[in-house]
């Protein structure tokens, strides 16, 4: 699995993922750091790349777009703001969230708990 991680996280959630041989790269790497979440959006696709970010907006680009790919992993709330431990407990849900992941998925991470949903979001009515 390749990352990339947005701007509203810190470079130590891409360096930890390194550390632990995943291909992970920080937006700030690529001069990104104020990109809109359009262009990170698209180079994450076109790398097929994973976004991972605390940024809702990545949620709405997908269902706008009706996309499978890129797949996004979001952190919200409290407890998973410090990069240490959004960096652990995405390691330690990765073995289980991969084929979910690599099929097309968003995966939102909160204080106690995990939801994850197949892409593309198909709209209602």
């Amino acid at each position: 699995m390749k990352f990339l991680v947005d701007n509203a996280l810190s470079p130590q959630v891409s360096a930890r993922l390194q550390s632990e041989g995943y291909d992970s790269v920080h937006v700030r790497k690529y001069g990104l750091e104020s990109a809109t979440d359009e262009i990170v959006f698209d180079r994450a696709a076109s790398e097929d790349r994973i976004i991972v970010s605390a940024d809702s907006d990545f949620g709405t680009l997908l269902a706008a777009r009706a996309s499978s790919k890129p797949s996004v992993i979001l952190f919200r709330r409290a407890l998973t703001r410090a990069p240490a431990r959004q960096a652990e407990i995405l390691l330690a849900n990765l073995p289980a969230l991969a084929e979910l992941l690599e099929a097309g998925a968003i995966v939102v991470i909160e204080d106690t708990r995990m939801r994850a949903r197949s892409l593309p979001i198909e709209r209602d009515g």
